[in-house]
């Protein structure tokens, strides 16, 4: 690959998955950190960076059921894994890249923060008064999710 050639479609999902992997861990490892003691207030009553663990589905849905939702992340890494071989347009190689970064980042966190295999809870700690606590996986992943979306309608 010539060094002036645009990132192939595959080589630019893994880019992106990688960069939300690494961007999702760090601040993960900044909320563990910083936020243990007590919540950083941002927006009084509106918006406060708080530590939570949720070993439950998006919205808290399903608590306790993190094993279960580690397998069902496992199968959508594998599916988004041949979609992303698969993909010739670069905007839908992104968003799979945004899928898939923020699928890894929440099982990263399902597969070595608990005291067994894939019972751990998924660090939030984005957390507006009005809505569930959430990361940066999680945004990744609704980012990337509506963006698919919106590609298929256009394209259609």
């Amino acid at each position: 690959m010539r060094l002036d050639a645009p990132l192939k479609p595959l080589h630019l999902s893994a880019a992106a998955a990688a960069g939300v992997l690494t961007l999702d861990q760090l601040t993960k490892w900044w909320a563990s950190e910083a936020l243990q003691d007590a919540p950083v207030v941002l927006i009084d009553g509106f918006l406060e960076l708080r530590y939570l663990e949720n070993t439950g589905a998006a919205f808290s849905l399903l608590e306790g059921a993190g094993p279960l939702i580690a397998l069902a992340a496992l199968a959508i890494i594998g599916f988004v894994m041949v979609l992303m071989r698969r993909i010739e347009a670069r905007p839908e190689a992104v968003a799979l890249g945004l899928v898939m970064g923020g699928a890894l980042g929440n099982l990263t966190d399902r597969v070595f923060g608990g005291p067994g295999l894939l019972d751990g809870g998924v660090v939030d700690f984005v957390d507006f008064s009005f809505f569930p606590a959430f990361n940066l996986a999680d945004s990744a992943i609704t980012i990337g999710a509506g963006l698919l979306i919106v590609l298929a309608a256009v394209r259609k």
